[in-house]
């Protein structure tokens, strides 16, 4: 397992950046006691569904056949969807639709639904940890990656609690600069991923 691949492509499928427009949103009408408590759960939610997929995410699709080749190919697909529409400096569909963002906006907590699912980690970051955690030969080398995941929350955890002053110095145009720069990244991985699937699936094409 490439850990170094692993963290970039979860960060840049995360993006927490490109998060913090909407996060802004969802947290307009909350006190700073309650922005910071929605914080610390989104942090916390991002990283427990990280190991949660890490740990039992490849039981689950092995329980409706589903190959790891098969995986990577479906979830390829999703990320480079997911990656066009940062290239688009565009929130992903795959994360959050309109709908679900006004719903948000109604709710007094927002922290798990939808900021940290599917806002944060969404079908391309679980299917992502299932695909690496599927390379773990043993149960204590998918931990590294459960330690990726707590890293990656912390992440999240100091990007949003920062994200006013993030917004106010980057503004718009710099959150989409890094957003692109994220979706090219993800494009690349996204191909890799696919070709990997590909060749499991067909063995003639190694």
């Amino acid at each position: 397992m490439d850990l170094l691949k692993s963290f970039i492509s979860l960060v840049a499928l995360i993006n927490p950046l490109g998060a913090i427009p909407i996060f802004l949103s969802l947290t307009a009408s909350q006190t700073r006691v309650q922005t910071q408590r929605t914080v610390r759960i989104a942090s916390i939610a991002v990283a427990f569904v990280i190991g949660f997929a890490a740990t039992i995410g490849e039981r689950t699709i092995a329980f409706f056949g589903i190959s790891i080749g098969s995986l990577q190919v479906g979830g390829g697909i999703i990320m480079l969807m997911m990656a066009i529409n940062m290239l688009a400096a565009r929130t992903p569909p795959q994360q959050a639709t309109p709908q679900e963002r006004t719903d948000a906006e109604l709710k007094d907590n927002v922290a798990v639904v939808p900021l940290a699912i599917p806002l944060l980690t969404g079908p391309g970051t679980i299917s992502t940890v299932i695909v690496y955690a599927g390379q773990a030969v043993h149960w204590y080398d998918r931990l590294p990656l459960i330690a990726v995941g707590a890293g990656l929350g912390a992440i999240c955890y100091v990007a949003l609690r920062a994200a006013e002053p993030i917004a106010n110095v980057v503004g718009q145009t710099g959150i989409n600069i890094a957003t692109r720069i994220m979706g090219l990244i993800l494009a690349a991985l996204a191909v890799e991923f696919m070709a990997n699937g590909l060749k499991s699936l067909f063995p003639v094409l190694r």
